[in-house]
C-alpha cells in the first residue's frame, strides 16, 4: 500500500506532504489533481525502514529536510533530473551507499547525508558549485567524492564533531 497527501502550490503545482504505507519500493507520482508535483516535503519518509529504494519524478525541483531521515534500508534512490534544491538533513540517518547527484543541483546544503554509516561514493552533477560544512558528518565508510574542478569544498564538509550551538 502507497498512500500520498498532496497540498497545492501557488502556481499550479503539488507538493507531496504526507506518505503512509509498507512497501520496499516507492515511487511518487508525477502528477495529481492536473498538476504536476514539484516538491517533496519535509519528513515525508522519516522512518520509514522497510523501503529500500525511492523513485522520484523529474517534474521535482525541490526536496525538503529529514526526507529520508531513519531509512536505513534504503539503497536505491532515483533522483529527478530537474532537481535544484535539497535542503538540509535531507538524507540524514538513511541506508544509501551510493548516489548520482543530477545536473541542476548547485549546493549540498549542511548535514545532507549527516550520520549516513553505508555512504560510500557520492558522484556530482555537472551544475554543483558547492559542498557546505558538516555534509559528510558521521558518514564513516565514505571513500569517494566524484566531481569537478570548479567545486567548492568547505574544509569542514567531513568534519565528524558536532556543532555548537
Amino acid at each position: 500500500m502507497q498512500e500520498f497527501i498532496y497540498r497545492p502550490n501557488d502556481n499550479g503545482t503539488y507538493a507531496v506532504v504526507g506518505y503512509q504505507g509498507d512497501e520496499a519500493n516507492v515511487r511518487i507520482p508525477d502528477t495529481y489533481g492536473g498538476g504536476i508535483i514539484t516538491i517533496v516535503g519535509d519528513k515525508l519518509f522519516s522512518g520509514h525502514t522497510e523501503i529500500e529504494s525511492v523513485s522520484i519524478p523529474d517534474t521535482v525541483t525541490d526536496i525538503g529536510e529529514f526526507v529520508f531521515d531513519g531509512c536505513v534500508n534504503l539503497r536505491s534512490i532515483d533522483l529527478p533530473a530537474d532537481l535544484e534544491c535539497l535542503w538540509g538533513y535531507t538524507f540524514v540517518r538513511c541506508g544509501i551507499e551510493e548516489i548520482t547527484l543530477p545536473d541542476k543541483l548547485v549546493t549540498l546544503p549542511p548535514f545532507a547525508f549527516k550520520d549516513c554509516k553505508n555512504l560510500r561514493k557520492i558522484t556530482c552533477g555537472k551544475g554543483l558549485k558547492k559542498i557546505y560544512a558538516w555534509v559528510f558528518s558521521g558518514c564513516d565508510s565514505f571513500e569517494e567524492l566524484i566531481k569537478n574542478e570548479i567545486v567548492e569544498v568547505s574544509e569542514r564538509a567531513f568534519d565528524t564533531k558536532e556543532l555548537n550551538t
